[in-house]
């Protein structure tokens, strides 16, 4: 299934609380199982300003609906082309 990288601009993300994340995140799993086994999140990222999330999906359009579910902005979302790690070059 193909992976997708999204960047979401959330003013403050690196302050959020625990609490706040718990919040966000259990809401996003809400959204995630009325929208089918199709798509899954992996893990993410929080920075300062925004939050990096990556997704198994079958399609772009299914990343947006997941965010327009939510709430929570998809600003931009790449399909992964390929994925490297150390171990590629050993």
């Amino acid at each position: 299934m193909p992976q997708y990288v999204i960047e979401r601009e959330i003013p403050g993300a690196g302050q959020l609380t625990d609490e706040q994340l718990k919040e966000v995140s259990l809401k996003s799993i809400e959204s995630l199982g009325s929208l089918g086994p199709q798509i899954q999140w992996l893990h993410s990222y929080v920075t300062e300003e925004k939050v990096y999330c990556v997704y198994l999906a079958p399609d772009e359009a299914m990343v947006q609906e997941h965010a327009r579910r939510t709430g929570i902005p998809a600003n931009r979302v790449s399909a992964v082309r390929r994925l490297l790690d150390p171990t590629n070059f050993k």
